[in-house]
């Protein structure tokens, strides 16, 4: 079930509530459960999906080892679907509408996709949606969230292709990749978002000539510094681990990459909030992060 791995999942449901300009409340914690259910779904359909290959590459796993058997592992998966789509439903009818589509996409990677060249861009469209589930829950509406959404996928979709080699190892291409991801998306995410003008939706925020009729956020001195030092975070806890995996690609180093990866999700989450002046929600996910990395020395994120 990769406990650790968990502590990277409510930043998605607060940073979607922060984007869509709307203090997290009951609704996001529903959105919260929600996500987190339809996660592990994915964990345990994973495993039950890869039993046949962890037999040969990694027979200490639950199943090929014969601690869990096939079976529950896949209605553990049916169950926690079930609970993440129930959940969802109580937050309002936006809520499940994001979520439908979310679970799909989470058995369609595990399933599939996974082994295909969509698998990166699917595993990042689930983090964008589980980014937007908060906000349809909060506010019932995901407009506003969606370069949040997109920022976040960019970089799922980054360390899911690292991932892809992280049993045999491979080219240092998709590390190097990874690492250019992370400069950008850093100085990316420490951008002032743009605020819509009164009465008009963010798709339509421009004039016929192109120019754009919105306005910056105010400025919010602790906001901003919050969100340059989440971003920093971020960068440096991703940035060394690909750049060693971009030198010697071996299985090791790549396994420690996409660790790094999936914990810097984290740090990125927190910024994504704090630029929308959620600096209370941005403090409450960075809080996350040793928890996180304290579990992961039990049991590891990949």
């Amino acid at each position: 079930m990769r406990l650790p791995a968990l502590f990277s999942v409510p930043g998605d449901a607060l940073a979607g509530a922060a984007a869509a300009g709307a203090r997290p409340g009951a609704r996001t914690l529903l959105a919260i459960g929600s996500s987190l259910c339809l996660y592990e779904a994915g964990m345990a359909l994973n495993d039950w999906a890869d039993r046949d290959v962890d037999a040969v590459e990694r027979p200490h796993r639950p199943l090929p080892s014969g601690r869990i058997r096939p079976s529950a592992a896949l209605t553990a998966a049916c169950a926690l679907t079930a609970a993440g789509l129930a959940l969802a439903a109580r937050a309002g009818r936006p809520a499940l509408t994001v979520a439908a589509p979310l679970a799909a996409t989470v058995w369609a990677y595990d399933l599939g996709l996974k082994h295909t060249p969509a698998g990166p861009v699917a595993m990042g469209a689930a983090r964008g949606l589980d980014l937007l589930l908060g906000a349809a829950a909060t506010t019932g509406r995901t407009a506003q969230a969606l370069p949040s959404a997109a920022l976040l996928g960019t970089h799922t979709v980054a360390v899911t292709t690292v991932s892809r080699q992280e049993a045999r190892g491979g080219s240092p291409l998709a590390p190097l990749a990874a690492l250019a991801t992370t400069a950008l998306l850093s100085r990316a995410v420490t951008r002032r978002p743009e605020e819509p003008a009164p009465g008009r939706s963010p798709a339509t925020a421009r004039n016929p000539a192109g120019s754009r009729t919105g306005r910056r956020h105010p400025r919010d001195a602790t906001a901003e510094l919050l969100t340059a030092a989440c971003a920093a975070t971020y960068a440096a806890t991703a940035a060394r681990p690909y750049l060693h995996a971009a030198l010697n690609p071996s299985p090791p180093l790549t396994q420690r990459a996409v660790g790094a990866g999936i914990r810097a999700t984290i740090p990125l989450q927190a910024a994504l909030t704090a630029r929308f002046r959620g600096t209370a929600a941005a403090l409450l996910i960075t809080a996350l992060a040793p928890l996180g990395a304290k579990f992961a020395k039990k049991v590891s994120v990949t």
